[in-house]
């Protein structure tokens, strides 16, 4: 443990050398640096990816619930994680329910008029021509690239044969769409490479797996039509048709949802699912309270970075936010009419970006008490992607719960860690901000005393000192490592791989054009997209693969495991080197 906090503290202090390296031109930003690409994927569609997907193919107003299994969290991404999950017998009857129920919505009789974009001849008999209509424009937006010929005529077959023996057109067609939803090539992300004509003896991804990786970057989605159009004719892998393509997935308003789904993810705000508090301790905290606490992170972000496109870094210092009825109790504040309404922190509030947010407090907290150090390890973790060591299996908790009543703060308590050699190491780079934010209970809200005595919410980050948690947030905002984990989270995220040693040049080619941008993100998802780096790809031997044939609505599911070899070490960033 020491030695990994040593090798940290190094790091904190290499970085300010970086940094002056840049500034004083050391460093080429001109031209993206030569790097081996990422590896060619096979990856689960995330639950999200999904139901995005089925809503953009078949409209809006198809909505199923799902419950798709939970993936490994993997280098601060479950994005990353689906290259190494699987898919079990009980899985696949969770992927086959939510298939049916999509078939059954496109099908009813309220709806099949302007989902389904054909009329058959009859609706009590088999209409080959009309299945074959419908299911040659939405295969190709499932699987994301041509469906091949002899699998769709087994798809329209399928459809003519179950409209036959069902003598109805639309439950065979519906048969068929279920078949089509629990198909391999829909379920997993597959990505194919072919040789770079203009860059002999190196891989790409083909351009169907280009226009698959942009749009899950951007849109949280499957591509649209058009995308899938500039992939077949071969204009995504043209310099112009890229840019045009790209600029056009920025400019949409689907952007949004895409820039959500990466916040939440890099935010670990899958957590919400099972977060809970003690009601006799927290008894404003509800399961509506922890809903729109998500939301309200989610909607500062959109709205800081995408709407107004302002600096990355401000979101830490920020008061301007959205508050809603359920918030409003906790914030002490006066509760908006129904629904969310745009609010500002005045000045002399204690509250000021992220870090004051009851998503953050109340998530990096334990039910029924606040805690300094759950709060220090995730701003390490998640916002300057610095991994915090794990407490040895013998620790002992009872003076961190010590009755005695002379012992009434967190200061005082964790004071008992930094004075144990064999925790101290570890406590000194979580608890001094984190009991900056000892001034938030465990459900977010504010107070200044505990058990009747002064909260210091002085403390330091990386040897910047503060007062209070704005003070923390403004340390925050300035520190180095925060733009530079911002861009290693978004480029694991958009390739889908975790980042590895390969990626460290390129990290700071991208790091550099964040900060030359203003560190607006929108800027920062186009570098990555045009970059090289995003579309190069090689091929390594850790994938082992038992695929599924593509499934009948009929058949009981078999078994599909991906599984991946251990990835190499993630980069550190300058400050870690």
């Amino acid at each position: 443990m020491r030695q990994r906090v040593r090798v940290f503290a190094v790091g904190v202090v290499a970085v300010a050398a970086i940094g002056a390296a840049a500034a004083v031109g050391l460093i080429n930003s001109n031209r993206e640096p030569q790097s081996k690409g990422t590896p060619a994927s096979l990856r689960l569609l995330t639950e999200q990816q999904y139901l995005n997907t089925v809503m953009y193919v078949f409209g809006p107003n198809v909505k199923p619930t799902a419950n798709f299994a939970a993936v490994p969290r993997v280098d601060g991404l479950l994005n990353s994680g689906t290259a190494v999950a699987g898919i079990t017998d009980t899985q696949l009857e969770i992927y086959q329910k939510t298939a049916g129920k999509v078939a059954a919505e496109i099908v009813r009789e309220e709806s099949r008029g302007y989902l389904v974009s054909c009329s058959p001849a009859a609706t009590d008999a088999a209409d080959p021509e009309c299945a074959r209509t419908f299911l040659s424009q939405v295969g190709p937006l499932l699987y994301r690239r041509p469906v091949p010929p002899e699998r769709l005529e087994a798809i329209i077959d399928e459809a003519n044969a179950a409209a036959a023996s069902l003598k109805d057109f639309y439950q065979g067609l519906s048969v068929a769409i279920e078949g089509l939803l629990l198909s391999p090539s829909v379920l997993l992300v597959a990505e194919h490479s072919e040789p770079d004509p203009d860059r002999p003896g190196e891989q790409r991804l083909d351009a169907y797996s280009l226009a698959t990786r942009l749009s899950l970057f951007l849109w949280n989605a499957a591509p649209d039509a058009q995308l899938l159009k500039a992939a077949e004719s071969g204009e995504l892998h043209t310099r112009k048709g890229l840019k045009r393509e790209v600029d056009r997935m920025l400019a949409s308003p689907r952007l949004e949802t895409g820039v959500r789904a990466l916040f939440d993810d890099m935010f670990a705000f899958e957590q919400f699912a099972t977060l809970a508090k003690d009601n006799l301790i927290y008894p404003i905290f509800s399961g509506e309270t922890a809903v729109d606490a998500r939301e309200q992170t989610l909607r500062t972000a959109v709205d800081h970075l995408v709407t107004q496109r302002k600096d990355y870094r401000d979101l830490f210092t920020t008061r301007q936010t959205f508050m809603s009825p359920s918030l409003a109790p906790i914030y002490q504040v006066p509760a908006p009419g129904p629904g969310w309404a745009p609010f500002e922190f005045p000045a002399d509030s204690p509250r000021a970006g992220l870090l004051t947010q009851i998503s953050f407090l109340a998530l990096h907290s334990h039910p029924g008490r606040s805690s300094a150090t759950m709060r220090g390890k995730a701003l390490r973790e998640v916002f300057l992607c610095q991994e915090v060591p794990k407490p040895p299996p013998n620790v002992d908790f009872s003076a961190i719960q010590n009755p005695d009543p002379n012992i009434k703060t967190a200061r005082e308590r964790v004071n008992f860690h930094l004075q144990d050699p064999g925790c101290a190491g570890c406590h000194r780079i979580t608890d001094p901000m984190g009991l900056t934010m000892e001034a938030f209970d465990g459900s977010g809200g504010f107070r200044d005393t505990e058990n009747d005595a002064p909260i210091d919410t002085s403390g330091n980050l990386d040897g910047v000192e503060f007062t209070d948690a704005a003070g923390l947030g403004e340390a925050l905002r300035d520190n180095p490592q925060l733009p530079w984990c911002m861009v290693r989270r978004a480029f694991a995220y958009g390739t889908g791989t975790p980042s590895d040693e390969n990626d460290r040049r390129v990290l700071e080619y991208l790091s550099e054009r964040f900060e030359a941008d203003g560190y607006v993100l929108p800027d920062l998802l186009r570098e990555i997209a045009l970059s090289r780096a995003f579309s190069k790809v090689y091929t390594r031997r850790e994938r082992v693969i038992h695929p599924l044939p593509d499934l009948k609505s009929a058949q009981r599911p078999s078994q599909l495991t991906v599984a991946t070899e251990p990835a190499s070490p993630a980069p550190q960033s300058p400050t870690s080197r």
